[in-house]
């Protein structure tokens, strides 16, 4: 049995015009997996989750968690579940211990019972544990929110954009305490804007305007780019820029950092005849990889 599934599911937000968030929607996350949903802001990923999480009615489609409905069981799948919301929404005016303590009360467990699942999170926060939760830095509120969705246990474990704002240091301490899960068979689904960060889930979903584009490993999402590419960098990428996308041997170009990503139509030398710039072939990334997909959907 799959931790998750989920058919067909569409949702719709009211509006002039109607905004649609999600489009037929079915994929499975397996148990104890680390499934990842890759894409921008308004993809849909927040809808999806909100429904996963029974706090939002899809308009169409199914969904299950650990076996139940999303619908008819909900308050089933509520005791079962951890979730942590992209913006933080544990109790501002409490404390780091007492924000704790009152969800352990909440799933009738206690901070002892299961420490040894938060301890390596816990220890880093630990000297802060009287001071309030609104006065944390953006990466202890984001250990002290983990801390409080996995206080009792869950099976399976929601994350939607837990390291968006934080500095790069919080964001890869984030990604090992992941990691430091995975032995004790909690399903993981987190979603992220970041594209350097679908490398680190087994399984990968990228979603763009309320659909999938695609769904493997991200090793195997890389192995598909079947083309040449190349980065190209010049004295003034953005005229360079210009002149490759009226040229048409050009596939597609585009500013990834300080170079442009270029896939040829043709032979690369005699693209890049007469310009001066430097140019050398590349293995695609994630990024590239997300770029192709939404061109061709």
């Amino acid at each position: 049995m799959n931790a998750i599934s989920v058919r067909k599911i569409a949702k719709t937000y009211a509006g002039k015009p109607p905004i649609l968030a999600l489009k037929d929607i079915s994929f499975d996350v397996k148990k104890g997996e680390l499934f990842g949903l890759i894409g921008p802001d308004g993809s849909g990923k927040t809808s999806l989750f909100r429904i996963l999480t029974t706090v939002l009615l899809a308009d169409a489609g199914t969904a299950q968690v650990e076996g139940l409905d999303v619908v008819k069981d909900f308050k089933k799948i509520r005791t079962m579940v951890g979730y942590m919301p992209g913006k933080f929404s544990l109790y501002q005016d409490l404390s780091v211990e007492e924000n704790l303590t009152f969800f352990a009360n909440v799933f009738n467990t206690s901070i002892e019972e299961n420490y040894h699942l938060i301890k390596d999170i816990y220890v880093q926060i630990a000297p802060f544990k009287d001071r309030k939760a609104g006065k944390l830095s953006g990466g202890m509120k984001q250990k002290l929110a983990l801390c409080c969705a996995l206080i009792h246990k869950p099976k399976v474990l929601f994350l939607d954009e837990p390291t968006t704002g934080v500095d790069p240091v919080s964001r890869s301490e984030f990604w090992e305490m992941l990691k430091k899960l995975k032995p004790e068979g909690i399903t993981i689904l987190v979603s992220t804007p970041y594209m350097d960060e679908a490398v680190l889930c087994d399984r990968i979903a990228m979603m763009q305007e309320g659909k999938i584009l695609s769904i493997d490993t991200p090793q195997l999402i890389v192995a598909q780019y079947d083309k040449p590419l190349y980065a190209i960098k010049a004295s003034n990428n953005y005229l360079l820029l210009q002149t490759l996308r009226q040229d048409p041997l050009v596939d597609s170009c585009y500013m990834f950092g300080e170079f442009l990503h270029l896939r040829p139509k043709g032979d690369i030398a005699l693209l890049m005849k007469g310009l001066n710039a430097s140019c050398s072939q590349i293995e695609p990334s994630i990024e590239d990889c997300f770029i192709e997909l939404m061109k061709l959907s």
